[in-house]
């Protein structure tokens, strides 16, 4: 009997993809659609098509990996930080709909799960993973476990006082509000006017734009500050950089983030520790969250 597949669906802030994974992490099939801002029940009507859209398959489980707190325990969905939702059952949303085993995770998490069963951290016992999208998210492994809780890396505080965070966020000068997607929107704007954007600002200082490779080198810096920090709390065997605008960044972002941790890390990790991009590449969190959809049909079985 061959290996059931799942289907993944990866909720971003801006995007949302969807696919059908097999057991040995390979994407079969894919496809995505725009975030909607305006609702609640414009989200849950967006996730409900992304799964629908592959059942034409002989799927066995849905996993999802979304923006937000889940409940220790219930796996309640509380608050996402940059989508519209909140205080939701989503497990049993998607259960309801399609009778299907589901499972339900932080997208960072189930990026770190993926880049950990099956790219860049393969075989090592403690992980940070950062994945750098229209925010940024955290996910770690800690001595051969994935850390199923609050690991919100991205709203670490860099800057005292610094730039409003987004989303549902309250916080001023988190990590999140200085190396992101948006925040590279932001840089972009105030260097080239309004139709400007992360991509765009990438784009010039891969070629040799002084001002962009400027603003990049910021947030790298920055970056590697944070990771300098996470090295010295959890003392990883790697740090892992994914998300959109980190693997379209590289190592635009990681070099200076590399010397910043060097300055920031205690030894031995300032020697040994290494920055690198997802293997899975912007396919972490795809992978990570059918790998979630996997867990809950091993428990169902």
């Amino acid at each position: 009997m061959s290996t059931p597949l799942v289907i993944g669906v990866d909720v971003g802030g801006t995007t949302i993809r969807s696919g059908v994974v097999d057991a040995a992490g390979r994407i079969l099939r894919s496809g995505a659609c725009d975030t909607p801002e305006r609702s609640q029940e414009a989200v849950l009507a967006a996730l409900e098509g992304a799964i629908r859209a592959f059942l034409s398959d002989p799927i066995a489980a849905v996993g999802l990996g979304v923006p937000s707190h889940l409940e220790r325990g219930t796996g309640r969905l509380l608050q996402a930080t940059n989508v519209a939702l909140a205080d939701l059952d989503l497990e049993a949303f998607v259960r309801e709909r399609f009778g299907l085993p589901v499972g339900v995770e932080n997208d960072a998490n189930a990026a770190a799960l993926a880049e950990w069963k099956l790219g860049a951290g393969r075989g090592l016992s403690t992980l940070v993973v950062l994945t750098l999208g229209t925010g940024v998210g955290g996910g770690l492994v800690l001595d051969g476990h994935l850390y199923r809780g609050w690991a919100e890396l991205g709203h670490v505080v860099v800057q005292v006082d610094g730039p409003p965070c987004q989303g549902a966020c309250t916080g001023r000068g988190h990590l999140e509000a200085l190396v992101s997607g948006t925040a590279a929107d932001r840089a972009a704007r105030e260097l080239w006017g309004a139709d400007a954007d992360a991509r765009l600002l990438v784009e010039r200082a891969q070629q040799g734009d002084g001002a962009a490779q400027a603003r990049m080198a910021q947030m790298g810096h920055i970056l590697g500050a944070a990771v300098g920090s996470f090295a010295n709390l959890f003392d990883p065997d790697l740090v892992v950089v994914g998300g959109g605008f980190g693997i379209a960044a590289g190592d635009l972002l990681l070099e200076p983030a590399r010397a910043a941790l060097r300055r920031e890390a205690l030894a031995p990790a300032r020697e040994r520790l290494d920055i690198v991009p997802a293997e899975l590449g912007p396919d972490a969190g795809l992978v990570g969250a059918a790998l979630v959809g996997r867990e809950a049909l091993e428990r169902a079985a």
